[in-house]
């Protein structure tokens, strides 16, 4: 792992499990320190603990948050940066899926798509560039999709989080590129893990990217020189099923 991490300050939205989890653990062996967020207390509470392990307990912690509110995004950066004395990395990780033909797709999913998925990751990174710029500085790493090029059937909601995510974080980086403050997008293909799935019905199926994959790029990414930028990189199975 790379010494730029050393002593570097992140917050992984989505921490708690799957690849947010992963991001969370590769940049603590970095020896980043490292803030994450979940909807459930009790499930950050047991991710913490258990990311905290020899040499890393007082470089992890976290808290509960809805990204889905703005007051509890502010709270959340505010809260990381407060821990552990500012903010240098957002990983706007945390994203929900429901995938629904149009018709079956009830307004309460479709918003809590577009809210999870595309309206969080400006609450965040809102309320992280001000601190970034404070410190000289920053990164701010979006986990897309390639479904935010590639349609799908029943992918209405996903498929319009995703494209506008994709949007939105082009223009932010054009926006904060000249306050030293990086941006890129990573657009995992599939990937080996719980998202999507029905509880109790998910089967692990080699073939996949695993949450690892993400983290990696995430680390490689952050240790690329300050005069180059991968604003956006697609990530996929080497070698999916032949159809």
């Amino acid at each position: 792992m790379s010494n730029e991490l050393k002593d570097k300050v992140a917050l992984v939205t989505g921490g708690a499990r799957g690849i947010g989890y992963a991001i969370a653990e590769a940049l603590l062996e970095g020896g980043a320190k490292v803030f994450i967020c979940g909807r459930d207390a009790s499930t950050v509470k047991s991710t913490v603990a258990k990311l905290g392990g020899p040499g890393r307990a007082d470089r992890i912690d976290g808290a509960s948050a809805d990204v889905r509110r703005y007051e509890d995004c502010r709270k959340t950066v505010a809260g990381a940066a407060e821990r552990f004395g500012g903010l240098d990395i957002l990983v706007n990780n945390a994203g929900i899926g429901i995938f629904k033909p149009v018709d079956q797709l009830t307004p309460e999913e479709w918003a809590a798509t577009i809210e999870t998925n595309l309206s969080a990751v400006f609450y965040c990174s809102r309320e992280a560039i001000p601190l970034m710029r404070g410190r000289g500085g920053g990164y701010i790493f979006n986990v897309s999709s390639l479904a935010a090029v590639n349609t799908f059937p029943g992918g209405s909601a996903y498929n319009a989080s995703k494209f506008g995510l994709n949007g939105f974080t082009e223009a932010m980086m054009q926006d904060i590129r000249y306050d030293g403050i990086r941006v890129s997008t990573i657009m995992p293909g599939s990937v080996d893990t719980d998202f999507g799935a029905e509880p109790g019905k998910k089967s692990r199926e080699s073939w996949k990217l695993s949450a690892a994959d993400i983290a990696k790029a995430v680390v490689d990414l952050y240790s690329f020189p300050r005069g180059s930028l991968a604003s956006r990189i697609e990530l996929r199975p080497s070698q999916p099923p032949r159809k």
